[in-house]
């Protein structure tokens, strides 16, 4: 008997700075209302879900920037989001931004979870690919400050079981890198959830900006393909605070192939139902890793040719 998975991707359109956790919630309830009423089982949503991307500003004030995190999760805003949850009988992925302390000093994630049908945590995965800058460069139309919001992720790709599958996280510029959806394939995963904020403009490369599409659509196409594993990306779109968001959400078959897509820059939900089965026809064969994978190769011709410098 198939594993079918019905997912929502869930992209949300602008979230301004003046917004309210409680205003950017309701909105997301009612989605995740919407994906019920659509047999879904999984709702995911984007990276940073709760508030503005706000590491698009410089900001000296830590008082004033710690807004922006969770310190608890759940805590009495989102108590409603594991409510729906368990009420409607739909799990969710959420990416928000972490403040906890650890070693006796407090720690700033960004961060996604994973919440099942019961509105229990089921996985927590913290991001490592940090994209941007840690200083202050005014020449930018925005910043793009990551690297100074954010520590690296400690808590690794990790896969972990939930909606009877084999699940995966990352967050944003994890999906450009191959080794992030390597990693969870050779751990056997069968669905991987990519929240994410990405302007279509890129300050150091404009002549990427054409691209941004074309470039979203190929990492989560070509990670899915090469893993054999369903990934599921989902955006914040629309003109946030005078920067433009791609959108572009969409949910990516094992073969490579885009299933479901947002069409819109606003709150809009994309469903598909995933056969996690349809995993096995590409793990098994093409991608079948202990036949056909060389990684005492690949590590014999790096410790021979070395490291190649940046051009």
């Amino acid at each position: 008997m198939p594993r079918i998975v019905t997912v929502g991707a869930a992209q949300l359109g602008p979230i301004a700075r003046s917004d309210t956790r409680k205003q950017v919630v309701e909105r997301m309830i009612a989605l995740m209302n919407d994906a019920a009423q659509h047999g879904c089982d999984l709702v995911v949503f984007p990276e940073l879900a709760l508030t503005t991307f706000f590491p698009r500003w410089y900001i000296e004030d830590q008082a004033e920037l710690d807004q922006f995190y969770e310190r608890e999760m759940p805590g009495p805003e989102t108590q409603p989001l594991f409510d729906a949850a368990k009420r409607l009988g739909v799990g969710f992925y959420l990416g928000y931004a972490e403040l906890s302390v650890e070693d006796g000093r407090p720690r700033h994630f960004n961060t996604s979870i994973t919440v099942d049908k019961t509105g229990t945590i089921v996985g927590k995965y913290r991001k490592i690919h940090l994209p941007g800058h840690a200083e202050h460069e005014p020449w930018r139309q925005f910043q793009h400050l990551e690297k100074r919001y954010f520590e690296t992720g400690n808590l690794e790709f990790n896969v972990f079981r939930a909606f009877d599958g084999v699940i995966g996280m990352a967050i944003c510029n994890d999906r450009r890198w191959p080794e992030t959806y390597r990693v969870m394939g050779l751990q056997g995963a069968e669905m991987i959830l990519i929240g994410y904020n990405t302007p279509v403009h890129n300050p150091p490369a404009p002549e990427h900006d054409a691209l941004s599409h074309f470039h979203n659509e190929l990492v989560m196409q070509s990670g899915a393909y090469q893993n054999g594993s369903w990934v599921v990306g989902v955006a914040k779109a629309g003109v946030e605070e005078g920067v433009m968001q791609i959108g572009n959400s969409i949910i990516v078959a094992p073969s490579g192939e885009i299933v479901a897509a947002c069409s819109t820059v606003g709150d809009e939900l994309a469903i598909a139902r995933c056969d996690l089965d349809l995993t096995k026809s590409y793990k098994n064969t093409t991608f079948n890793f202990a036949k056909h994978r060389e990684p005492q190769a690949y590590a014999m011709i790096v410790e021979r040719k070395g490291a190649v410098p940046p051009a």
